[in-house]
């Protein structure tokens, strides 16, 4: 099944000039879903993993279905003052501005193996600031796993230490 079909092309959002890659016909979808999960859990056979981070906000909705695939815990990544918790913040750029992202103090544990999910591999920014953040709490990263990837953005150049799977490109 080509999950692109699942994939709206949202021009100047969210503003002029930039190509939003909408996921929500996709989440409509429960054959497609099931099939994107399937493609997500497909690269991970035999990796030990502890815990799925998924990134705020659209990187939860499969990161989730990866932790319960999987049966370990799920931790979310949020942008600032979100988490109730005590945080430590990674601030990263993006196509379109700067923002940054924060986790829990105690989400991972030392040696913890995370499996990193979200959305979209743009320029790699989110992604890069995401890896601080778990290594920074001593947590080792198994792989990073997205639904889709944009190449000519050339985001893998800012992760390339790191194990990477995009479902689609």
């Amino acid at each position: 099944m080509a999950l692109d079909k699942y994939i709206r092309i949202v021009p100047d959002f969210p503003k002029e000039g930039i190509v939003f890659k909408d996921i929500t016909p996709l989440l409509l979808d429960p054959e497609g879903r099931k099939e994107c999960l399937t493609m997500l859990l497909s690269s991970l056979h035999s990796k030990k993993i502890d815990k799925v981070i998924g990134v705020e906000s659209r990187g939860f909705f499969f990161g989730m279905l990866l932790a319960e695939a999987l049966q370990v815990g799920f931790i979310p990544v949020r942008k600032p003052k979100k988490l109730p918790f005590t945080t430590i913040s990674a601030s990263y750029d993006l196509e379109y501005g700067t923002d940054a992202l924060e986790i829990h103090t105690d989400a991972i544990q030392k040696g913890d193996r995370v499996l990193i999910h979200d959305d979209v591999l743009a320029t790699g920014g989110t992604a890069k600031a995401v890896c601080e953040l778990v290594e920074q709490l001593g947590g080792e990263i198994v792989q990073l796993n997205f639904l889709m990837e944009i190449p000519f953005l050339k985001g893998r150049d800012k992760i390339k230490n790191y194990e990477i799977f995009a479902a689609m490109q």
